[in-house]
């Protein structure tokens, strides 16, 4: 340790790193700010703690990291000497951070108001908190250092980022979603992106007191997905599509054998009779690919239930519905559209990628007795993730799918702080779905439709 200390005191001077005007130390709460100045003394700190896990095993395994903290304190004790203690508690928090975490990801990972982090290259990070994107104080060393990131998060799950396969999708351990895009593809250095989860999955109570939508609606969503309505959850990037099909899936009845089939897997669903599905990119030879059409068709074989997609985008499409029409009832899904027209109309064309050659009047067929009930998920100009518009699927009349709106959202405005001020109104119109759900046992009320 000492020769360590020696040829860290000739590297840099301890004594004259700390610039006392870059400190503020109050009463209540200590800011610490120092420069790369200490960005020596943390990689020789970093490599020693290291060196010391490597000759001990025992200290890889997680159970061990609070022991593996105590080494790093320790290690900062004796090598800092004349750091005051505001920055040593800092350096140790990073530095532990740097050897078992994500090293500046963890700060903005623990911090339950962030909704999404989003890595642009090794010195801009930004940060989505309450629907409103900021940039935020976290920096990277270098492209290497974003590059090492990477890999901690994608090589668990046996996934690959390089040159040859410059993008990758993968997930943290609490279910976050992880997207990674690196050179030459990225021009701004290696990217990536996390849509963060909350540990806790919110509750369709949540979403009521966050005004997403009315006690009504969720009444109403609950008697469908209970009385076994086929669901499409539909929205732009980021409106809470993947919350939503999460909080539905919460009404399946617990005894009911669920499949989830995701590209990563994301939905945390309660029920103890859940089988989890997982896409899988082809590996380094370029074979082995799983996609999610895949594991739509295998699910059929595996006497579910349930089967709950995360999302449509491709070919799928037709086995889903191939599934909803073929006694697979209370099946639920999310697809990407602006509108409910939009979404029939890419439906129609995600079904047409399957290669089958179907006119398109036997696709609308399909789609318009496949599906019961479209739910539009929006985020608004205020970043309020919102259910605009929750409609029922007629049936078709010529060659046209009609729609009929249960609920809608009505904006009326905006308030002092710039937020959007609305209400959920009902149309008046009872659905037709009702007969059905009521055949499955589950109980309605007529006044969740009353204007």
């Amino acid at each position: 340790m000492s020769t360590l200390q020696e040829r860290l005191n000739k590297a840099r001077n301890i004594k004259n790193v700390v610039d006392p005007s870059k400190l503020n130390v109050q009463e209540q709460q200590v800011t610490v700010t120092y420069t790369d100045e200490f960005l020596p003394f943390k990689e020789r700190v970093h490599q020693e703690i290291l060196d010391q896990i490597n000759f001990n095993n025992a200290l890889r395994s997680d159970s061990n990291k609070e022991e593996v903290k105590n080494l790093i304190r320790m290690t900062v004790d004796n090598l800092g000497g004349d750091i005051p203690r505001p920055i040593k508690n800092k350096l140790v928090t990073e530095i532990f951070d740097e050897t078992i975490g994500l090293g500046p990801l963890e700060s903005l990972l623990k911090n339950d108001e962030i909704t999404e982090i989003m890595v642009n290259g090794p010195r801009q990070v930004y940060i989505e908190r309450n629907g409103k994107i900021e940039l935020s104080s976290v920096a990277f060393r270098d492209d290497n250092h974003v590059l090492n990131i990477i890999d901690r998060i994608i090589s668990p799950l046996g996934r690959r980022c390089d040159e040859s396969t410059p993008m990758v999708d993968a997930r943290l351990a609490d279910g976050s979603r992880v997207n990674a895009i690196i050179p030459p593809v990225s021009l701004v250095g290696p990217t990536i992106t996390i849509r963060k989860f909350s540990k806790t999955p919110l509750e369709i109570s949540d979403l009521i007191k966050f005004n997403s939508l009315s006690h009504q609606m969720s009444n109403f969503l609950e008697a469908c997905v209970k009385g076994k309505a086929n669901i499409m959850v539909f929205g732009g990037t980021g409106s809470g599509k993947t919350t939503l099909l999460n909080t539905l899936s919460g009404f399946i009845p617990t005894n009911e054998r669920i499949v989830t089939i995701e590209d990563a897997a994301e939905l945390q669903l309660k029920q103890p009779h859940v089988v989890t599905l997982e896409s899988r990119p082809p590996n380094v030879e370029g074979s082995g690919e799983i996609t999610i059409r895949d594991l739509v068709r295998n699910s059929l074989r595996m006497r579910p239930d349930r089967i709950v997609v995360g999302e449509v985008r491709s070919g799928e499409a037709l086995d889903m519905l191939q599934a909803m029409n073929t006694g697979h009832d209370g099946s639920l899904t999310t697809a990407h559209a602006n509108s409910s027209r939009d979404l029939l109309s890419r439906l129609e064309t995600m079904v047409l990628m399957a290669g089958m050659g179907l006119p398109s009047r036997a696709i609308r067929e399909q789609i318009s007795s496949a599906f019961n009930i479209i739910v539009h998920q929006s985020r608004l100009r205020d970043g309020s993730r919102k259910v605009v518009g929750i409609s029922e699927v007629m049936g078709m009349e010529g060659d046209t799918i009609i729609l009929q709106d249960i609920f809608v959202f009505e904006q009326e405005g905006f308030d002092a702080t710039g937020s959007i001020r609305g209400k959920f109104v009902p149309t008046g119109i009872r659905p037709r779905i009702l007969e059905r759900i009521h055949q499955e046992g589950v109980l309605t009320n007529d006044n969740w439709f009353k204007v």
